[in-house]
């Protein structure tokens, strides 16, 4: 596992995140005292509760953004839900426990690529094999089966856990002559060498699972749509494709056949336990705030259900039972109608690094299109390089869109870095139209063009809010 300082994790996200260095400083210091536990003596572990964290401010400053990048860096399970999604016992919707199945779900699928990853040269030597015996097909040997056999076969199609039992291996069903052996041979050094990767083949894959009986019984941990469609029989059908694409299909096949689930589900947990990270956004909506209207007490009924979770419980999932006791929360919201002292105090209690992230400035606006890794500028500087087309920004006219994106964010709803991405999209929409049936060129965005394209929506109030 690479460990990473507090200090390094900042400067990660310094990367992608304008900008909000007390809330990148709180993370960063959170996270890491997760490593220091693990270093500390098991009876004292588990008396080290993580320092959930609470992030308050406007939308479109880096809320959601900052708790993503920090989970990528560290490679732990992520997972964002929304706290309106949720309601109390009783109400229809979302079950509040199915954020720590969905986190476990993410905790799995990240422990089964580890896993796939390890294998992945034995994977990929034996879908080489099948490549080449698809290629070169050996002499279809003449099938002759009694009433035993049949019924021996029907029986097994019916036991999921025996995934070789219905599957006569392919050499017992086919004849191999020399010069099929020769031919194969060839085929096997052409492949290696990779001269027939955009040729055809015909393979079986295994169809997808039709059978969905809804979020009731995954809420209450059980998966019912698993456990039915390991029931069934296995269907396979036949899907013609290239040599290139047909082997990355057959490796998921073949590591699948090589690790061990059972492994991979108990490390999921333990990754769950100790990794996890969850992210509740919109937590300001569950906040009763100064408004009594009939759905405060469902809101405050969320907050209950909720509780439980942050404070540590066991939460039944089709894995296995998990532990939210070291889980870490970091709740989100604008907060706008409402503070952090609405909630109710025991859920306060449980958020006890209270962060305020900043409105942006025109001098953030700035950085943020041309700072950031893959930053907004060089989208489109990139998608219109796809078309022959070299896209150049001039510094008055980033310092113009800057000044626009503040400008309306002041005089209307304030919704932070995204106003950018809608005001781009305005000025270049001409560029973007024509691009492609425009020669080879290049154009320069001025800040006389910016003035051309946007002063008009500016000026007028009301096509500034319909429009920006």
């Amino acid at each position: 596992m690479d460990i990473k300082t507090p200090k390094q994790i900042v400067s990660l996200l310094d990367e992608y995140i304008i900008g909000q260095d007390e809330a990148k400083k709180a993370v960063a210091v959170a996270l890491y005292n997760r490593y220091r536990r693990m270093q500390l003596p098991k009876k004292m572990q588990g008396d080290i509760t993580p320092k959930n964290m609470l992030m308050a401010g406007p939308t479109g400053v880096g809320k959601t953004e900052i708790a993503r990048r920090l989970a990528i860096i560290v490679d732990a399970p992520f997972v964002k839900v929304e706290a309106t999604k949720f309601t109390e016992v009783g109400y229809v919707g979302r079950d509040v426990e199915s954020m720590v199945r969905d986190l476990v779900s993410e905790a799995v699928r990240m422990e089964e690529k580890d896993q796939f990853d390890h294998v992945r040269a034995q994977a990929a030597k034996e879908a080489n094999k099948t490549i080449v015996r698809l290629l070169v097909p050996g002499i279809k040997k003449e099938k002759r089966r009694n009433q035993m056999q049949e019924l021996q076969d029907m029986m097994s199609m019916l036991m999921p856990n025996d995934q070789n039992a219905n599957n006569v291996p392919e050499a017992d069903q086919e004849e191999v002559t020399d010069e099929i052996r020769n031919e194969r041979l060839s085929v096997a050094e052409q492949l290696d060498k990779g001269l027939l990767e955009d040729r055809d083949v015909t393979i079986e894959v295994e169809q997808a699972p039709k059978i969905n009986p809804g979020n009731m019984m995954n809420q209450m941990g059980v998966d019912m749509g698993s456990m039915l469609n390991e029931m069934m029989p296995k269907k396979r059908v036949k899907r013609t494709m290239s040599v290139r694409d047909a082997r990355e299909v057959l490796i998921q096949e073949e590591s699948k056949k090589l690790v061990d689930y059972d492994s991979i589900y108990q490390k999921a947990i333990e990754r769950t336990s100790n990794s996890g990270i969850i992210f509740i956004d919109e937590i300001d909506k569950i906040a009763a705030g100064n408004k009594k209207t009939s759905g405060e007490v469902s809101r405050e009924g969320v907050q209950r259900d909720i509780l439980p979770i942050v404070e540590g419980s066991t939460v039944q999932t089709k894995y296995g039972p998990v532990s939210t006791d070291h889980i870490l929360f970091i709740a989100a919201g604008a907060f706008s109608e409402s503070k952090p002292s609405d909630l109710i105090p025991e859920l306060q209690g449980r958020f006890p690094i209270r962060v305020e992230l900043n409105a942006l400035t025109k001098e953030d606006f700035v950085k943020i299109l041309k700072d950031p890794a893959d930053s907004l500028l060089e989208q489109y500087v990139a998608l219109m390089k796809a078309d022959g087309i070299k896209l150049v920004f001039t510094k008055e006219a980033v310092d113009k869109i800057a000044q626009i994106a503040f400008d309306v964010n002041k005089g209307t709803d304030n919704i932070g870095a995204r106003r950018l991405s809608t005001i781009l999209e305005k000025l270049l929409e001409d560029v973007l139209y024509e691009g492609p049936d425009m020669a080879m060129g290049e154009i320069t965005i001025t800040e006389a063009y910016v003035d051309k394209k946007l002063s008009d929506i500016i000026t007028n109030k009301d096509l500034t809010k319909f429009i920006l």
